[in-house]
């Protein structure tokens, strides 16, 4: 082989890799953290989320819903840190919690848990959310709110929740989505839907920027 082909071949291969690492470093930094776009199954996302039991301040500004379960520990961190922000900047915040469904026959959700969920769901109070949201971790006893266990009624809208979670995570799979907690759904300004499974903090300021921008 000429000397001067095999120095072309060297010299191809050292781009490549460059460009390699810079596609790796745009990714790393930036793609992987991005929304995605949400272009499949958007009347059954939105049926499901609009239907559900969520809780809200109620401002006038664009739809944010967030799924969560209570204590989990990137949807604390999340709240804490975002919610303000987006209702300082009139964003509805739309807070559906679940109480998770059962795994291999243990319990994920505790009593307290699922009679608030169901709570929640049933009289749509932003107060009583945001009462359990100060509680410390594993101190929430429901105080004054009537059991979901034993009670058919509750117990369904728990359920209710759960399904609404199965289906969830297929149609967003459907978009490359994988489902995690909090889970964000919502439209930019000019009517796009799209998605987060938030669960690192470098998402965060792309959802501020789509919904809260300075």
């Amino acid at each position: 082989m000429r000397p001067w082909m095999i120095i072309a071949g060297l010299t191809l291969a050292g781009i490549a890799a460059a460009a390699g690492a810079v596609l790796f470093f745009l990714w790393d930094t930036d793609w992987r953290w991005r929304p995605h776009p949400i272009d499949k199954d958007q009347d059954s996302i939105a049926q499901a989320l609009d239907t559900s039991g969520w809780v809200s301040p109620r401002l006038t500004g664009p739809k944010l819903y967030i799924v969560v379960y209570r204590n989990c520990p990137a949807c604390v961190t999340f709240e804490a840190a975002e919610l303000p922000r987006l209702e300082k900047a009139d964003v509805d915040t739309r807070i559906v919690v679940i109480a998770r469904a059962p795994q291999n026959g243990q319990q994920l959700a505790t009593p307290a848990e699922r009679a608030t969920v169901a709570e929640l769901w049933i009289n749509r109070s932003w107060k009583l959310f945001q009462q359990w949201s100060l509680a410390a971790p594993g101190t929430w006893t429901a105080p004054g709110i009537a059991p979901a266990d034993g009670d058919a009624a509750r117990t369904a809208v728990v359920a209710a929740g759960q399904r609404m979670v199965t289906d969830l995570t297929h149609d967003l799979a459907d978009n490359g989505v994988a489902f995690d907690y909090p889970m964000l759904v919502w439209w930019t300004r000019d009517g796009r839907m799209r998605a987060c499974a938030c669960t690192d903090a470098r998402m965060w300021k792309y959802v501020d920027q789509e919904l809260a921008p300075p």
